[in-house]
């Protein structure tokens, strides 16, 4: 019933609650090395197991996958105005995927509904640099809040338009964006959709501003607006704050807040959502840490948010930064309140380095989507008293040193249960995944 997301972010951050997208920090053109000097080429072999069971009757997905991702980027020329380009090259091939079990979002599907055997895209942008101002146009891969695409699954997303990022001021890193097209995880080229992920809308294009502005060395903070074209204007703010209480102790608080209006033709219906969490952790003796999170949504429609290709074929996107945005779950519907805790153990403090280990648990309960006007584009996701529940386990262990150094091996696994007011329903998911970086430039 409801399009299911991979938030890369909700994957990763477990160890801590800086869930904020830090813009990125531009080098001076002063520091240019040149075009071919200042060049980098790598490629990530990944090779990913996915098993999503649904027990309540739904069809089950499975597949087995090995992908390529190639990434040139090069250095930019000397001179005031500095020129670059960069691009990728992504390929990938089934391993194994039985008919009918398709839709992990890993491989696209035939006409027939079979996974394909295997497919691949390609892509590039040009960049200028004027001294610590940058200006992209092409391929990219924005990571802004409210625009962000994904790279969980076998290959990653990536979306066209024009791109402006700036750290002129020390400290304070700016970005702007605009972006009329995409790619998917699971599609071949870059004409597909930007849409609204859980009211299934489309527009012509996105467009957000923002930053990130370092208050001291422990405290960040950051504020972004965006408007999708004739669906909804969204802002967010974060702040997140390290305090250190000596010894190998410390708590990290991390505040996220978002604020949706319907805008233009309003495609998906009247929108008055605000949605905010907080969460605080306590890391102790180098190896562990302990987080508690809360999350609310105020507004009778769900907190969505941008995604990218086509609805549907486990496609979505990454423009969430909420604290219960989990391996299956947002914990997003309308009214709805949550909790959770989160441990994080690093084995390095016990002599094992690489190996770490991850284990959460959400609750949400007051799921309420019986206001929602008959002609919303979310009616009919929700009942009147929604509840559900999801537990999410991590081990990893990255290679240390030798040939296969920096290779990481992961084993994901999710426990979601819903009653039908929620309507997500009770999921297993297991994912195997293999990464192998490669750097050749």
């Amino acid at each position: 019933m409801t399009p299911r997301h991979w938030s890369a972010v909700a994957l990763a951050v477990s160890a801590s609650l800086n869930q904020l997208a830090m813009a990125e920090t531009i080098e001076s053109q002063d520091d240019a090395k040149g075009f071919a000097a200042g060049s980098s080429l790598s490629i990530l072999a990944r090779n990913q197991y996915f098993n999503r069971d649904r027990q309540d009757g739904d069809r089950d997905n499975r597949d087995w996958a090995q992908g390529f991702i190639g990434n040139y980027s090069s250095g930019f020329t000397q001179g005031t105005v500095g020129v670059g380009i960069d691009a990728f090259g992504h390929f990938a091939v089934k391993l194994d995927a039985q008919e009918g079990d398709s839709g992990t979002g890993n491989l696209p599907l035939e006409r027939d509904g079979k996974a394909a055997d295997s497919f691949g895209s390609a892509g590039a942008a040009l960049k200028l640099r004027v001294s610590k101002t940058q200006l992209r146009y092409g391929n990219l891969q924005p990571t802004a809040p409210v625009f962000a695409v994904g790279g969980t699954r076998l290959l990653p997303q990536s979306a066209t338009g024009l791109e402006l990022k700036s750290s002129e001021i020390d400290g304070l890193d700016l970005e702007a964006g605009r972006y009329t097209s995409t790619n998917s995880n699971v599609t071949t080229n870059q004409d597909h959709d930007i849409y609204a992920l859980y009211a299934n809308v489309t527009a012509r294009k996105a467009t957000y501003a923002g930053g990130v502005y370092q208050i001291t060395p422990n405290w960040t903070a950051s504020l972004y607006a965006a408007q999708f074209e004739d669906v909804w204007n969204q802002y967010y703010a974060n702040t997140n704050y390290v305090l250190a209480l000596g010894g190998d102790q410390s708590l990290t608080f991390d505040a996220n807040l978002y604020r949706t209006l319907d805008q233009g033709q309003a495609k998906a219906g009247a929108i008055d959502n605000t949605t905010a969490s907080l969460g605080a952790t306590y890391a102790f003796l180098g190896a562990h840490s302990v987080t508690l999170s809360a999350q609310k949504v105020h507004g009778d429609t769900p907190f969505d948010y941008l995604a990218v290709g086509n609805n549907g074929n486990g496609e979505g996107g990454d423009s969430v930064l909420l604290a219960h945005s989990v391996q299956w779950s947002d914990f997003n519907g309308p009214n709805e309140r949550s909790f959770g805790i989160t441990y994080n153990l690093d084995m390095t403090h016990y002599g094992v380095p690489g190996l770490s280990f991850m284990a959460r648990h959400m609750r949400g309960y007051d799921v309420d989507g019986t206001r929602v006007s008959a002609d919303s584009a979310y009616a009919g996701l929700y009942g009147a008293d929604g509840k559900h529940n999801e537990t999410d386990l991590e081990a990893k262990y990255v290679v240390q040193s030798g040939a296969a150094k920096d290779l990481s091996l992961r084993v994901r696994q999710a426990f979601h249960r819903a009653n039908a007011d929620q309507g997500e329903g009770d999921v297993s998911e297991l994912r195997l995944i293999v990464d192998y970086p490669i750097t050749l430039l």
